[in-house]
């Protein structure tokens, strides 16, 4: 064929096409077994999209199209790698990854978060990375023990 007949691939589709990587996290990738499980699942999610993408036929859009799920599937295989699972803990005597802890705040509000890893963490839903701030000042407390978050105090009240 020839090149009078193919497309050009436009500046606008060439820069939609090379995404920069998702940076990887320089703490050490701990994961709970259900945050191994959702690695695994956004990974295949990924792969899907991405041989989805395969089989359309206009060059440019199947670059358009796996653009994301293949910048998603390489970091999900890099984190997959790297994932060191981390039990649950056996004891509820002091914070741990993996712990439920409940707090008071100065202001007299009463949160509970599950202390898990990076990829896994969604405040909204109950959960923290243990890189958080809250989370690594609690790491290691007891129930009455008080840290203290930039201007606020929290009193651990109950750790399951």
């Amino acid at each position: 064929m020839s090149v009078a007949f193919t497309k050009e691939e436009s500046s606008e589709t060439a820069a939609e096409t090379h995404l920069p990587d998702r940076p990887i996290s320089p703490h050490p990738n701990l994961v709970t077994a259900t945050g191994l499980k959702l690695l695994q699942a956004q990974a295949d999610e990924a792969r899907a999209a991405y041989l989805a993408a395969q089989v359309v036929e206009d060059i440019n859009e199947r670059r358009r199209q796996s653009a994301v799920p293949y910048r998603d599937l390489k970091y999900l295989t890099e984190r997959l790698h790297t994932a060191q699972v981390i039990p649950d803990p056996v004891d509820n005597t002091v914070v741990a990854f993996g712990s439920k802890v409940t707090f008071e705040r100065d202001d007299g509000r009463v949160q509970t978060y599950r202390i898990v890893g990076e990829d896994e963490a969604d405040p909204k839903t109950g959960s923290i990375s243990f890189v958080s701030p809250v989370a690594s000042q609690l790491m290691g407390k007891s129930v009455g023990d008080v840290v203290t978050v930039g201007d606020q105090e929290l009193e651990i009240t109950a750790i399951a």
